[in-house]
């Protein structure tokens, strides 16, 4: 299973929220606002080309990417540098992923964040739930950096520090931490080059023909559909803050029948909830952990129902014993 919030180690196999005009009232939190939109803008609107590393404990992937914003719109290429062809790329709405040598047209989904656009614009959420300060300045891949830590106001949710270039904006690293203060994950740019000569040779323009991209050796690549009625299922105690960002039924590889998933966001963390019919080679349920992502699957009768968190363990389980059916 896999949350709908991309990151390094999720992306190859698959949030931008409108903005909504936001009173505060303390200057000091104003000025911190002014700041967390410059960085929220950053890395959509700057041309930007660098190598990042994704490290989780002994774990480490290195990858390479570049952002270009043109009149056509915004544009983006991300390349795994170990193992395998790994390669996505973005052309506004469009998300091509190559795998080796096969090249698959897939969905952008609602909610969708990756290093370094890690910040929603709509950031009326971070306050509600998190302390902001600004932090100690330094330096990241040769650039002159501000740090911002986000401090939960509660137990249900990691800690989050980045670091900004100050003059753009664009986040150069972001550690996720623990209740000790231990860092869970980090991205961090190794080399990076903001704006000048940036290759554009790798975008493609739409063609007409792109539809066919959407075969796989599969077969066709079903869409997701999203719910507008109850799909009849229900979570009673999904985390303070924490919005419901969609609700919608999705095919997944290897599952046999399309899935639930309900996915939920306080603006820096998600929570997918996965919800599907048991068969005979269900997973083992409990619970398993990748860097800041946690899993818990558990069955409920005739189903088995499966967390997928960027929060910790305690969260994921308080959330998956509180599904319950609202229809038989």
């Amino acid at each position: 299973m896999q949350t709908s919030v991309i990151k390094p180690v999720f992306l190859w196999a698959a949030i931008l929220l409108g903005t909504t005009p936001v009173v505060f009232a303390d200057p000091m939190w104003q000025d911190e606002l002014n700041w967390l939109k410059t960085m929220a803008f950053a890395a959509h609107q700057t041309d930007y080309s660098g190598t990042f590393v994704y490290q989780y404990g002994n774990h480490v992937e290195t990858s390479r990417i570049t952002h270009i914003v043109d009149r056509d719109g915004e544009h983006g290429r991300l390349e795994g540098l170990d193992g395998t062809r790994r390669e996505i790329i973005r052309n506004n709405g469009q998300v091509w992923c190559y795998l080796g040598d096969r090249k698959v047209k897939v969905e952008k989904h609602q909610g969708d964040r990756e290093f370094p656009a890690l910040l929603p614009e709509q950031l009326s959420l971070l306050n509600e739930n998190y302390l902001i300060k600004q932090m100690e300045e330094g330096r990241v891949a040769g650039f002159h950096a501000h740090a911002v830590i986000f401090q939960p106001k509660d137990n249900l949710r990691y800690t989050h520090k980045m670091w900004a270039h100050s003059n753009s904006g664009l986040l150069l690293k972001a550690e996720v931490l623990d209740d000790h203060g231990h860092v869970i994950e980090q991205n961090t740019f190794t080399q990076l080059t903001i704006g000048g000569n940036i290759d554009r040779t790798w975008i493609v323009a739409d063609k007409p023909d792109d539809a066919a991209l959407a075969l796989s050796h599969h077969g066709r690549l079903h869409r997701a559909e999203t719910l507008t009625g109850p799909s009849g299922w229900q979570v009673d105690m999904i985390p303070p803050g924490f919005k419901k960002i969609t609700e919608m039924r999705r095919p997944l590889r290897g599952k046999k029948a399309p899935v639930i998933q309900m996915v939920f966001s306080d603006g820096l963390a998600s929570i997918s909830v996965f919800i599907e019919a048991l068969d005979n080679n269900q997973e083992h349920p409990g619970l398993s952990s990748q860097g800041v992502i946690q899993v818990y699957s558990k069955i409920a009768g005739d189903y088995l129902l499966t967390v997928v968190g960027e929060v910790p363990p305690r969260t994921v389980i308080l959330v998956a014993d509180s599904i319950r059916r609202t229809t038989d």
